[in-house]
């Protein structure tokens, strides 16, 4: 999973290293990281905010080891979405309700469309989109296709799917 995390550190020397470690103890990737040493806190503490990949069971015992080392967590925002994948639909899709189509996606709770691209020739004419949709895993995002499938068909779409290794390729 994904986690952006907001820290507060202690204005000492070695405090950002004592935030980072215990993330690479748990086998976390950092992304990114950025430190506001010119901000400091009503606490006098230093702003930091970190983004990184870490096994979702590893994340409890991640914050608990922070906190015993007197990193304060202020906050936490998990993005679990990590499988990405592309559909294109062709038919009358903004006549049958495209917003529809995106709500019943990111209804799942498991997955949400992060982008779409929309072409329409003339307003008569069948139209294409271009959805690209993120999903907790590659059980889901393949239902969710499953589910778009079936929600075309209800409204005269196509859908073409990638093949597996193009979804590979597209992350």
């Amino acid at each position: 999973m994904r986690v952006s995390m907001d820290l507060e550190l202690q204005d000492i020397p070695g405090q950002l290293l004592l935030a980072l470690k215990p993330i690479s103890d748990f086998k976390g990737n950092l992304i990114s990281v950025v430190h506001h040493h010119e901000k400091k806190t009503p606490r006098g503490t230093i702003p930091v905010q970190v983004q990184f990949e870490i096994k979702s069971d590893h994340l409890e015992d991640l914050v608990a080891d922070l906190e015993e080392r007197g990193v304060r967590v202020v906050s936490m925002d998990e993005k679990r979405f990590l499988e990405h994948g592309a559909v294109i639909l062709i038919g009358h899709i903004v006549h049958t309700d495209i917003q529809d189509t995106i709500d019943q996606i990111d209804n799942t709770g498991y997955a949400e469309v992060v982008d779409l691209n929309l072409s329409m020739p003339k307003i008569n004419m069948p139209s294409s989109a271009s959805l690209k949709i993120d999903a907790v895993s590659k059980k889901e995002l393949q239902a969710v296709i499953d589910l778009l499938k079936y929600i075309a068909k209800e409204k005269d779409l196509l859908v073409i799917e990638p093949v597996e290794s193009q979804l590979r390729l597209m992350e």
